[in-house]
């Protein structure tokens, strides 16, 4: 009886762990977005002033 309950503590701290895990490398990917947001923000814009569109004439 007590060797299932170390594995049931076990198994919730592996999830705790990895839950964890995964609200650290959301965090860090959030961080990310917005501290290249400006960079995002001014590419969009150049590519907004640089869209310039070429009509072709038909030849024939």
């Amino acid at each position: 009886m007590e060797n299932s309950q170390g594995i049931d503590y076990f198994v919730i701290l592996v999830a705790l762990l990895a839950i964890a895990a995964i609200g650290v490398i959301i965090a860090v990917k959030s961080s990310e977005n917005d501290k290249f947001a400006p960079i995002k923000a001014q590419i969009d814009e150049e590519n907004r002033l640089m869209n310039i569109r070429v009509l072709s004439r038909e030849e024939g």
